[in-house]
């Protein structure tokens, strides 16, 4: 960086937080040199925070800190395969009975604990947070000894400062800083929608990756294409999809949990669709006899909100905590099926999914403002993925 740039950033507000978030995450890495932590990503792990972790594992490494990056769900959208495969990113899946207690303390990158069944298992271990990094909205779910939470365009963005600042020296001729660079770079990619939605921030980070960027790696993960599985969702969706007001609504019925990240990607797809800014996108997820609905939320409307738009729609639990969240442009939703999940007979799943549709969507559909039948054709047996189908 030139030095006139370079005092431009110093001088800006911008540029002085990430000089005092850089110094205050070195003191904390300082205290606690010669230590084992888990980076705890989401349980449905993305770009952002794969590449955030990745970043962070090797920031620690320099201060004698040995990391695991751990998730707990699973990894399936073809592009974050084809990420962690192509870059060679190591990663822990949690297992059941897998032991945890070796940790001496755990971070948080790009999340908050909220969408991480890890964080009551540490929890019950007293294995505390050290480190909290996101750019999702305050959720009060965990505190730690050092949080740098932005209104920004994407962790990614704030690990990548973090290097800028020294944290990390980046070579050309380090293989592996050259994959961290294209991770990174995809992960601000695939927050702000190739850039499209990128903040100052997210420009000068993308402008000092790019020098360090593999761009045939690059173009290697965003050129896989899509699985069957995954086309079937959009089919399904475009079939039973309801347009009100803009906004196209639908459920896609039961999927397995490796068929998870098609919810967002049929959402994705609806979004495409002429005088559509907003899709949602939604099904229920089996895992063993675990059911849970599972939404996906996008939009181009600059006006709306989906972290408010989600956490007015569908409330919240007992315990105070939102069914729904989001950020700009992007949300999502987790709702436990509970008492009803794990019935097999034919009539009651069918029974049980109208159930199900017909809430979620009447919620939804509330939430816009519009009540009574739709203009818009829709099939006569909406959400006809079954249980077998999936």
């Amino acid at each position: 960086m030139s030095t006139d740039r370079r005092a431009a950033k110093e001088t800006s507000p911008s540029g002085i937080h990430a000089l005092k978030k850089s110094a205050e995450l070195v003191k904390v890495l300082e205290a606690h040199q010669g230590e084992r932590h888990a980076i705890v990503m989401q349980d449905y792990p993305d770009p952002d925070a794969i590449s955030s972790a990745w970043a962070h594992k090797l920031i620690a490494a320099r201060f004698g800190i040995d990391c695991d990056i751990i998730y707990e769900g699973r990894i399936s959208h073809q592009e974050n395969l084809a990420l962690v495969q192509l870059s060679e990113i190591a990663l822990v899946r949690y297992s059941e009975g897998d032991d945890l207690k070796h940790y001496n303390a755990t971070v948080f990158v790009d999340n908050q604990g909220t969408t991480s069944a890890l964080t009551d298992r540490f929890a019950a271990l007293n294995i505390k947070p050290l480190v909290l990094v996101d750019h999702h909205e305050l959720q009060d779910r965990i505190t730690a000894e050092y949080c740098d939470i932005r209104k920004i365009g994407a962790t990614a963005t704030i690990y990548t400062e973090y290097i800028r600042e020294g944290l990390l020296e980046l070579s050309k001729s380090n293989i592996s800083h050259v994959r961290l660079a294209t991770a990174l770079m995809h992960g601000i990619r695939s927050e702000t929608i190739g850039l499209i939605r990128a903040r100052q921030e997210e420009f000068e980070a993308a402008g000092f990756l790019t020098q360090f960027v593999d761009h045939t790696l690059l173009e290697d993960i965003l050129s896989v294409k899509r699985a069957k599985q995954v086309m079937d969702v959009i089919q399904e969706a475009l079939a039973n999809r309801e347009i009100r007001e803009s906004y196209s609504i639908c459920g896609v019925g039961y999927l397995r949990m490796e068929d998870r990240d098609s919810i967002p990607q049929a959402a994705d797809f609806l979004l495409t669709e002429e005088n559509v800014h907003t899709a949602i996108v939604y099904g229920i997820i089996l895992k063993s006899d675990r059911e849970m609905v599972v939404g996906s939320m996008r939009t181009t409307k600059v006006t709306l909100n989906p972290d408010e738009f989600l956490k007015e729609a569908l409330g919240a639990t007992e315990q105070g905590r939102y069914y729904g969240g989001g950020r700009r442009g992007a949300g999502g939703f987790e709702i436990p099926i509970g008492f009803l999940a794990g019935i097999k007979d034919d009539d009651m799943v069918r029974v049980k999914w109208r159930l199900y549709d017909q809430l979620i969507r009447s919620k939804l559909l509330a939430k816009i403002g519009v009540h009574g039948p739709s203009a818009t054709a829709r099939s006569e047996n909406p959400g006809t993925r079954t249980i077998e189908e999936s």
